[in-house]
């Protein structure tokens, strides 16, 4: 897989062998690992004022994308992506 762009749509397979499309929203650089943040493309198309489900993946050395596994790792990445979206606002 070549470099990940925001905006760029993909899909995935969830655990019940579901395909999903998501956008990727977001992505950033974390000691050495990319990581994207991602949502559901229906999601995002809706006009809602409800928020929307946002997933953190990480990008391996092959290029492929994978779950965040340990808490610790989430929780960096997940503040520092909160952290960009409140200065985009």
């Amino acid at each position: 897989m070549d470099k990940v762009e925001v905006g760029e749509i993909f899909t995935i397979t969830d655990e019940n062998d579901q395909d999903n499309e998501v956008e990727v929203l977001a992505a950033i650089t974390l000691e050495g690992t990319d990581y994207v943040a991602v949502g559901f493309v229906d999601d995002i198309q809706e006009e809602s004022e409800e928020d929307i489900d946002i997933f953190f993946l990480k990008i391996d050395d092959e290029g492929d994308l994978s779950p965040i596994e340990s808490d610790d790792e989430f929780e960096k990445v997940s503040a520092v992506f909160e952290d960009m979206m409140d200065e985009d606002e």
